[in-house]
């Protein structure tokens, strides 16, 4: 039976077997009933913060370096419940004042009972830490820096603490030495005692003498302290089994042993009542567990009781600590069931921030919803405590991963668009160029054009950041202002000299309507010079432009139309003279050709009525569409002419019949 172990119990003393009795009695199987705790306690769900889970697993690291010094005795463990820092005490106090308080104690408390300060130091630093970088970063980018240039100042306090934390392993590792040490000498000092035993059962002193020496060969015994744990149950059992030959050698007398047996049944009753209060005064299961382990202790220690006595207060006893057993398991596996809940969520949680790092996505507004959503499933990963122990880490690790892939891309992304930036930069810079060198031309129709068309171009391109956004812009647009205001300048001079023009044509209009064909003169000679004289007058207001030059056109098309009705009369009587005095042979040779023009008007008809469908998308479609127009009724018209033609050789073959 080991002494100093928490999770089982001592099986209930051999000193209540009666004097007379020679043997040694045997352990009953009930009086061992183990004191069952769990494998390991695990850190309750939510202690610590998401953003301090580096150093929870540096304080992982920690606890599994001083595993070796697990079994430091039940006083040490309680007083470290009791008294140790939380990362919630230290979560207002600056990294200076954190590292001041781990001096302190460094210098002030037992290194036995700093395990639980230490972790929680380590964590409210980085915490700190962490804060304290987040500031600056905010502070870098707010006083317009770039993200992307930001490099946390230089800062010592991160070697003051890795330089404390080697000084408390230095002193953690002197402290196992010296107990190490400590624990081979109490070995030492309770074989010492247990030979001293031997001797008093060999021994001719009084009785009342060699029972003196045993109390105090039992106060040795409990005064020197424990022993290394693979020792302790034999060392144990060798005390016991001779304190129960001491008691059967020297026989002693009835009304001593009496006393004796009473004063340990008073001892056992006080421990039954102690036990039995902690679960109603004590209401932490894990403090009622950890004193129960010091009842435990006291109960071995006491010596035995009488006979009828010995079963109701091992039971008595036994009851209060299964209680207390079975409280204490179900508090850990109401948190390992709650840890369980914890990786599950923690796992669909990464399982998003993995389908977001590995969506891929072309645009800023895409990356910027994305980093929203990752970002809102951070806060929600915070709100969940931690997973069991043995997942903490390699889930934590499984969710930065993601984490850290979804921004190394968005990183690389706008460096791309960085790049890209600065060419589509340089392209407007050159584009700025350009405009500024047509700024000071006097060629406004093709300078206007190439203006146009930078315009076009400068849309075309991408953004620019920011900074040179608004400079680059405002260049462009005065080089492409200055030469439209001068443009301007240069038409408003024009403006009177328009209006000239325009009333000079609509006189010429008014000219060409009132003209009449004179005796003897060319009527066809007219109409080419009131066209002559049109096209020299020059440019009328824009306004005006193209109704003006509507009622033109159409005035002048209709007095042509004249001329050609006359025209056309006398060539068709030319025509049939021409085919009367022709011979067969011509007149077949004159219709085969009629035919053939025909057919290549039709195909001219067929290609100028497709190309109204493409002149329609184009800018200024509805002057070329009516050009279009107007050449397709001119071809009708010769179509026409050249059928009556075939008509009239027809007619005459079927005369000559």
């Amino acid at each position: 039976m080991e002494p100093n172990d928490l999770n089982r119990t001592a099986p209930e003393g051999q000193f209540s077997q009666e004097v007379e009795n020679a043997t040694v009695p045997t352990v009953k199987a009930e009086e061992t009933t183990a004191v069952t705790a769990p494998a390991e306690e695990p850190v309750a769900a939510g202690s610590i913060d998401f953003s301090d889970e580096e150093a929870a697993a540096a304080s992982e690291a920690l606890e599994n370096e001083s595993d070796e010094a697990a079994d430091i005795s039940a006083d040490e463990t309680g007083a470290e419940e009791n008294d140790s820092l939380t990362p919630e005490k230290l979560a207002d106090k600056s990294k200076q004042k954190i590292l001041e308080t781990f001096a302190s104690l460094l210098e002030s408390k037992p290194v036995g009972r700093m395990r639980k300060d230490v972790e929680a130091i380590k964590i409210a630093f980085y915490k700190a830490h962490k804060a304290e970088t987040a500031a600056g970063r905010t502070a870098f980018i707010e006083a317009g820096g770039d993200p992307e240039q930001y490099k946390p100042a230089t800062d010592e306090s991160e070697n003051r603490l890795k330089d404390l934390i080697a000084a408390y392993r230095n002193k953690r590792d002197a402290y196992l030495k010296e107990l190490d040490s400590s624990l081979e000498k109490n070995l030492k000092e309770k074989r010492q005692i247990i030979e001293e035993l031997k001797e008093l059962t060999a021994g001719s002193e009084a009785m009342g003498s060699t029972f003196n020496t045993f109390r105090e060969l039992q106060k040795r015994w409990r005064e020197s302290g424990p022993v290394p744990k693979n020792d302790s149950k034999d060392i144990w059992e060798t005390y016991h089994l001779h304190v129960e030959n001491f008691y059967n050698y020297i026989k002693i007398n009835k009304e001593l042993r009496d006393l004796d047996l009473k004063k340990n049944y008073e001892t056992k009753l006080a421990l039954c009542e102690e036990a039995e209060s902690l679960l109603v005064n004590e209401s932490s299961v894990i403090n009622a567990f950890h004193k129960l382990q010091k009842l435990h202790e006291q109960w071995r220690e006491c010596g035995p009781v009488a006979s009828e006595y010995k079963e109701v207060l091992w039971e008595r006893f036994k009851e209060a600590s299964t209680k207390i057993n079975k409280a204490h398991q179900e508090h850990f596996d109401a948190i390992k069931e709650e840890q369980g809940r914890n990786l599950a969520l923690k796992n669909e949680l990464c399982t998003k921030a993995e389908e977001l790092a590995a969506m891929p996505r072309n645009s800023r507004s895409e990356w910027d919803k994305a980093s929203d959503e990752l970002i809102e499933i951070q806060k929600v990963w915070k709100t969940i405590g931690f997973a069991p122990k043995r997942d903490n880490t390699r889930i934590y690790e499984r969710f930065r991963a993601a984490c850290d892939k979804f921004f190394e891309g968005k990183r690389d992304f706008f460096l791309q668009v960085k790049d890209q930036m600065e060419n589509n930069l340089q392209a407007k810079i050159a584009l700025c160029i350009a405009a500024e060198a047509l700024a000071e031309s006097d060629d406004w129709k093709k300078s206007t054009d190439e203006l146009i068309a930078l315009q076009k171009e400068w849309k075309g391109i991408g953004a620019v950041s920011r900074k040179q956004s608004d400079a680059v812009w405002k260049r462009f647009r005065a080089a492409c202002d200055k030469f439209f205001a001068r443009k301007s300048e240069h038409y408003a001079g024009l403006e009177g000299k328009y209006t000239d023009n325009l009333n000079a044509k609509k006189a010429l209009i008014e000219e060409i309507r009132a003209y009449t064909p004179e005796e003897g003169t060319s009527a066809l000679d007219a109409l080419k010079e009131f066209q002559r004289r049109w096209g020299e007058i020059g440019f009328v207001p824009v306004k005006e432009k193209d109704a003006l030059y509507a009622e033109y056109r159409e005035l002048i098309d209709a007095r042509f139309a004249e001329i050609r009705g006359g025209e056309k009369e006398r060539k068709m009587e030319r025509f049939k003279a021409r085919i009367k005095e022709g011979d067969g042979r011509h007149v077949k040779t004159e219709r085969d050709r009629l035919h053939a023009r025909i057919r290549q008007i039709e195909n001219d008809i067929t290609l100028l009525e497709n190309n109204i469908g493409f002149f329609a998308k184009s800018k200024n479609a509805e002057a070329m569409v009516e050009e279009v127009r107007r050449k397709i009724d001119r071809s009708k018209e010769e179509m026409q002419t050249l059928i009556e033609k075939i008509r009239i050789i027809d007619a005459q073959n079927e005369e000559n019949k």
